[in-house]
């Protein structure tokens, strides 16, 4: 009876020994354990936020734009200045001579078909003067000096004269000693072949011979071409 009661007695012993420690051992560790940060959360903390990140071309914009605009400026200001006789459109000479295409050619005040007409020529084949140019359109001038804008559409590069003499003889050649084929009236419109110093040769009416340029309107003295 007493081995028993000691025996129960040592094994009471045992397991408040038991319980202590793993009571001690129980109040050495948290109830709750620390959440283990992971090690992309530094990363990711001292990362900037990609809508932070400046791209390239935004951080060398500015300094891109700044260049061009002083490139453009030094071009503009070495550019050689243009040539008031030549067509900026075209690159043909001005002012030059053309002539009226159509039979109705509207001549207004700019030049776009926004702008009031000014002016109607009524005469296909008219000589007229190119003066300016923008676009598809040109400044042209008649012999008074009357005009406007033009479309391009109406006009031709055929060159054509008018009379301005009272009576201008229509030569066989180059020569007044030689026949005369016809003789045209002051306002007569005819083409013109070929045009060499004082003479061109002009067609009217079916007659064709050689005027003298200072009867005319429409070509220059001095004035070469066929």
């Amino acid at each position: 009876m007493r081995k028993t009661v000691m025996r129960r007695g040592l094994r009471a012993a045992a397991m408040a020994v038991i319980l202590g420690i793993g009571g001690a051992a129980l109040a050495e560790v948290p109830r709750t354990a620390p959440v283990p940060r992971p090690i992309s959360l530094t990363a990711t903390a001292t990362a900037m936020p990609q809508s932070a990140v400046p791209a390239p071309e935004t951080g060398t914009a500015p300094a891109l734009e700044t260049a061009l605009t002083l490139a453009a400026a030094d071009t503009a200001d070495t550019a050689l200045p243009r040539d008031p006789t030549v067509g900026a459109v075209t690159g043909f000479p001005i002012p030059r001579y053309v002539s009226i295409k159509a039979a109705e050619a509207n001549a207004r005040r700019g030049p776009s078909r926004s702008h009031r007409i000014d002016w109607v020529f009524q005469r296909r084949d008219m000589p007229v003067m190119v003066v300016a140019e923008h676009g598809h359109w040109r400044r042209v001038v008649d012999r008074d000096g009357v005009g406007g804008w033009v479309h391009y559409t109406l006009l031709s590069g055929e060159r054509t004269a008018i009379v301005e003499a009272a009576r201008l003889p229509l030569y066989q050649r180059p020569d007044t000693g030689s026949m005369i084929r016809a003789e045209a009236e002051r306002g007569v419109i005819g083409s013109l072949r070929e045009c060499h110093g004082d003479w061109c040769e002009m067609e009217v009416a079916g007659f064709r011979g050689w005027v003298e340029v200072n009867g005319l309107w429409g070509v220059d003295p001095g004035e070469s071409f066929d």
